[in-house]
């Protein structure tokens, strides 16, 4: 039977059956978009990131919050500076008085009858070493006997012991009142005051009890990144930090780091050998040269939370998508850039030890 077009007529139903506009819409974005989409992934690039959380630090250790404590035990008996002040190095703290208010006088006292002791030793020392040049002499010329003279050299020797204790006890003594001077806490350095304990008024302290926490001002600060394990491996100094402070409106595409706006540059400084207790790796961020500078002391203050993000190898989105949904670690480095400033290019080191291969 051969097929004529009026035969498809003959069903009414089956010819006023047609596909919806927005069904032919949707079909012809799909088929639009899948080729787009997929020559997208396979060449539009994505910058490879190790993310990380930390906090603001100084990078001196001199420079960093500490504990100001007492040196010798007692109580307080007078606070100099209040909770805020700004001090100096060398400013007084606070006093600290001995439970014996009289502890002072009685080392001094002490000292004395000591020094009296040594001078009283040194006297009869002096005599008991002339009697043994009289009884050797005499000794020499048949006028005494042996027995005298080595009785001499005796009192010569517990003479000099007698002196070296008491010249042993002035030390302890000269030890005591050094400690008692120390009463007077003063600032090691410049800084800020804050967190008095002003309890220690009250309390019997002992060495070591915290007074006050004093905070440097203007440090030379820098970021302390925790990163996973897996990511440590391949992050070296140098590398370029994009880093999102805590109070800082920023918006972030750690894949595209030119279009990131309230984001501030820094660069790896060092990453610690060891973990942390957390299992996490440190790594030290310092600001980047010529990038601009960080926000300045007041807005980002030490302990500051900060979020980083440091930038790694550059590859297709399609290949991260697929490192993502795989668990894969990040790419390893292949740029040759450190390897064109240093010169010819040198075989690459294995990753491996001697006794690993």
């Amino acid at each position: 039977m051969s097929y004529r077009p009026d035969h498809f007529e003959r069903f009414a139903t089956m010819s006023a059956i047609q596909a919806p506009r927005i069904s032919r819409v949707i079909g012809w974005m799909i088929a639009i978009a899948i080729p787009v989409l997929t020559v997208a992934l396979l060449t539009i690039p994505w910058v490879q990131t190790a993310p990380g959380k930390g906090q603001v630090v100084a990078l001196d250790p001199e420079d960093r919050v500490q504990d100001i404590t007492a040196l010798v035990t007692g109580r307080v008996e007078k606070w100099y500076v209040k909770d805020g002040q700004r001090v100096r190095r060398g400013d007084p703290i606070a006093r600290i008085v001995d439970n014996d208010p009289d502890l002072l006088v009685r080392l001094a006292a002490e000292r004395a009858q000591v020094q009296a002791q040594i001078v009283a030793s040194e006297q009869a020392m002096a005599v008991a070493r002339l009697d043994v040049t009289r009884s050797a002499q005499l000794l020499a010329d048949g006028l005494a006997a042996r027995r005298d003279y080595e009785t001499a050299q005796i009192k010569v020797a517990e003479h000099g012991a007698k002196l070296a204790e008491a010249r042993a006890k002035l030390s302890r003594v000269d030890v005591a009142l050094n400690r008692q001077a120390a009463q007077l806490v003063r600032a090691p350095r410049e800084g800020r005051i804050f967190s008095l304990n002003t309890a220690a008024g009250a309390t019997l302290l002992n060495p070591g009890d915290r007074l006050a926490v004093l905070a440097p001002e203007d440090p030379r600060r820098v970021v302390e990144l925790f990163i996973d394990g897996r990511d440590a491996a391949l992050v070296r100094p140098g590398q370029m930090v994009r880093l999102n402070f805590e109070g800082w409106p920023a918006i972030q595409f750690s894949g595209w780091p030119s279009i990131s706006q309230g984001m501030f540059d820094g660069q790896v400084r060092s990453i610690d050998p060891s973990a942390q207790q957390s299992g996490l790796f440190r790594v030290l961020v310092e600001p980047m040269p010529g990038h601009g500078g960080w926000p300045r002391a007041a807005f980002i203050r030490l302990g500051s939370k900060v979020q980083g993000w440091i930038q790694m190898e550059t590859v297709t989105i399609g290949y991260e998508l697929w490192r993502l949904l795989n668990d894969f670690p990040l790419e390893f480095p292949v740029s040759d850039t450190a390897a064109k400033q240093s010169g010819p290019k040198k075989p690459a080191k294995s990753i491996y030890t001697e006794d690993e291969k």
